[in-house]
């Protein structure tokens, strides 16, 4: 054997010894290993395995609430055409371009957008709200601004997938309230009432809402305030602020208080990021149940005035240079208004109504709205010095005021109700129209009528022809001059009775004037009346 062919020999017995050698170590090493883990785990064989009780209800006073209210607090979700629509206030919006909780609560987590640097989308939008039953009949309170332009509402009861379609009873603009009203198959829960003179701040407080589209959330705190006016707020809003959690989506919510009674709406937040930062603010349910009446029992709010305007701020200072300790000072008193007629002049100081002490601004104006339009009051003014009484007759707020541009968001509420009668459902949302919209939209002749705002989608009114802007001038030959007319040719109409609409159409191919207003012309639509 020669050398090469030895020395090959030698090294692959060397390499063969050495895998023997490390092969029998790792086994050495396993082994040793294993005892000692062994020996461990000898060493615990005195513990006691850990076991899991049956569960146990460990109930308190909010567990009680949250199931016992639960049930009566609803999901809205409002849907949106993404061409731009008429609002509430007839004014042309253009709709949310995207779900706006759903989308907030993306860009929170994850930045931007699911869609990327997509345009905004052209199919339906939605947004999502809260509301809650106060009637079993399906009535449901709910924030204006939730329903406020959209083409449907749907509403989820909690713990039911199975979506409701709603129709808009009324709505008030100055509180951000919204009547809508479900179809349910037997009675449906309503909440217990109670009453937000009673609250008192430290007070606890649960909101029960749909923060984000998370359904059926409760979270809990404290009244923090009462009677907040907070910036951009209107006349008639004066909130309860809480820390309980309310974040986009609560909207529309009941404030309970620890008896499990509705005391306020749920309605803004104080935020710098657009979630909860420890502030809310709701309605007070006294003020939300006088609206709620008025827009079950007459489709709209109306209000009492007398007519004249006044310094929200004013100071003390400047009650004790006209010489009294309270009331209201005049600043200005409206031309032909029930105060003007009544001598009321610029510089009054109004001290009583009916001999009782006006302490400030918001007491009167609470006190002269909620009183019926047509009644007379006596009120105590001071006049340089000089006491004397003057009787008032309240006319309603929106006339008083239909001249001032300062009220125009009063005035554009011209409710657009429901189109539909206790037999005969047309599928329309209609309001009447104003000298405004006949200045704006051309219409020379006094023909009374009803505006057609909106065309719900496969309805009898789409069906033979109607459209958004139409103007209903008589149903049947029976002049329509307003809602209630309108109403009551539906009341008189079943399954099966032909419906014949005399109509105006603005043509806007054809204009007039250097305004260059439409055209109109007046056709007839016609057809039967199916079940819905």
């Amino acid at each position: 054997m020669g050398f090469w062919a030895k020395l090959k020999q030698h090294k692959s017995v060397s390499v063969v010894l050495l895998l023997a050698t490390l092969s029998i170590g790792i086994l050495i090493g396993t082994v040793v290993n294993w005892g000692v883990s062994a020996g461990k785990a000898q060493m615990a064989t005195d513990a006691t395995p850990l076991v899991i009780p049956d569960p146990v209800q460990l109930s308190n006073q909010f567990t009680k609430l949250a199931k016992q209210l639960e049930p009566a607090v609803v999901n809205i979700t409002s849907e949106y055409d993404p061409r731009p629509q008429q609002n509430t206030r007839g004014r042309r919006v253009q709709p949310p371009q995207e779900d706006d909780e759903a989308m907030d609560f993306w860009r929170r987590f994850f930045g931007g957008s699911p869609f990327g640097d997509a345009p905004p989308r052209s199919f339906r939008s939605t947004r999502g709200g809260t509301g809650f039953l106060v009637d079993s009949k399906g009535y449901i309170i709910t924030n204006h601004h939730v329903v406020d332009g959209a083409t449907q509402v749907k509403v989820r009861l909690s713990g039911d997938t199975t979506e409701h379609k709603a129709t808009v009873v009324g709505f008030d603009v100055e509180t951000d309230l919204a009547v809508i009203k479900i179809e349910g198959k037997k009675p449906l829960p309503a909440v217990k009432i109670g009453n937000s003179e009673g609250v008192q701040v430290g007070d606890w407080a649960i909101a029960i809402g749909s923060p984000f589209g998370l359904e059926a959330t409760v979270t809990a705190g404290i009244i923090s305030a009462k009677g907040r006016d907070i910036p951009g707020g209107q006349q008639f809003q004066r909130f309860i602020q809480t820390d309980a959690a309310i974040n986009p989506g609560n909207s529309g919510g009941p404030l309970l208080n620890i008896n499990g009674e509705v005391v306020g709406v749920n309605t803004a937040i104080f935020t710098a990021s657009g979630g909860y930062q420890g502030v809310g603010f709701a309605l007070p349910i006294n003020t939300a149940v006088k609206v709620y009446n008025m827009l079950v029992q007459s489709g709209r709010v109306t209000r009492g005035s007398i007519g004249i305007t006044f310094n929200r701020n004013q100071s003390k200072e400047l009650l004790q240079a006209a010489g009294v300790d309270h009331g209201v000072l005049v600043t200005e008193v409206t031309a032909g208004g029930p105060s003007d007629k009544a001598g009321l002049k610029v510089e009054d100081v109004i001290l009583a109504i009916n001999a009782k002490p006006v302490k400030d601004g918001d007491e009167l104006v609470n006190r002269i709205a909620d009183t019926p339009v047509g009644t007379e009051v006596k009120l105590t003014i001071d006049r340089a010095g000089k006491r004397m009484e003057l009787p008032v007759t309240i006319r309603a707020r929106h006339e008083v005021f239909a001249g001032d541009a300062r009220f125009s968001r009063e005035r554009d509420q011209e409710q657009p109700s429901r189109g539909e009668g206790t037999e005969a459902k047309f599928g329309i949302y209609v309001r009447s129209i104003t000298p405004r919209d006949r200045e704006e939209m051309g219409i020379t002749l006094d023909n009374g009528g009803v505006l057609v705002t909106r065309v719900e989608q496969g309805s009898f009114a789409e069906e033979i022809g109607l459209r958004e802007r139409d103007l209903i001038v008589s149903v049947n030959r029976q002049p329509v001059a307003s809602v209630d007319d309108l109403r009551k040719v539906q009341s008189g109409l079943k399954q099966g009775d032909p419906v014949a609409f005399r109509v105006m159409r603005a043509d806007p191919t054809a204009v007039r004037g250097t305004a260059r207003t439409p055209q109109w012309f007046v056709l007839y639509l016609s057809g039967t009346i199916q079940t819905p």
